[in-house]
């Protein structure tokens, strides 16, 4: 995706399905023009982005969703958030969240710190940004190595 295609589809907000049907490249450039946007605050439903662009793709985000995690909710003035995990939705695993520069391209992020505060995901750390309104992208690092994609939406 050229800069000008991501300028013309910022005024839009990305839905998930239309997410969960793009590549990785789509997704990579997506994350890379995008601005870190504010740290949000509040519940927000997250979904996963496992194999980017195949036919698996909703069928493992629904999964994870229902059986995994659901989402996260953000304290903004507090600097953590908490994720919502199993399906009953518990408030698990918290992080540090703050502005630093991204492992994936140095530009400023909302970095999503497990390292100092989760014995489960100390080794974890999330990068998100914002693409839309309400709606931010993210990656999910295990150690320095780039995994998985997921997005993040806040209700208006």
């Amino acid at each position: 995706m050229s800069n000008t295609a991501h300028t013309a589809q910022t005024a839009q907000t990305f839905t998930v399905p239309q997410l969960l049907k793009m590549s990785q490249k789509e997704l990579d450039d997506l994350f890379t023009n995008s601005p870190a946007g504010d740290i949000p605050d509040g519940d927000c439903q997250g979904t996963v982005i496992v194999a980017p662009g195949s036919t698996m793709t909703e069928i493992k985000a629904k999964l994870i969703h229902i059986f995994g995690w659901q989402g996260k909710v953000f304290d903004a003035r507090h600097g953590t958030l908490v994720n919502k995990i199993l399906v009953t939705g518990t408030h698990a695993i918290v992080a540090q969240v703050y502005k630093d520069k991204s492992w994936y391209d140095d530009k400023e992020c909302i970095v999503i710190d497990y390292s100092k505060t989760s014995l489960v995901a100390g080794w974890v750390r999330d990068e998100i940004r914002l693409i839309g309104p309400r709606t931010y992208l993210g990656v999910v690092y295990m150690g320095k190595k780039k995994t998985i994609d997921f997005v993040l939406v806040f209700p208006e």
